[in-house]
């Protein structure tokens, strides 16, 4: 019998890891288009966290 209780967690976490990389990908195409080049210095640093 297979051990999902140890594989959950780990999908888990790279599901949330994904829909983070996703949101901040979202938030730096906005900077941009907005032309705010604070926010998007920052959320590129963020983004480095994830990658």
């Amino acid at each position: 019998m297979r051990n999902t209780s140890k594989e959950t967690p780990n999908r888990s976490v790279e599901t949330h890891r994904a829909n983070i990389r996703k949101s901040l990908e979202h938030r730096l195409e906005v900077a941009r288009a907005a032309g705010n080049q604070e926010l998007i210095r920052v959320l590129e640093a963020e983004y480095r966290q994830f990658a």
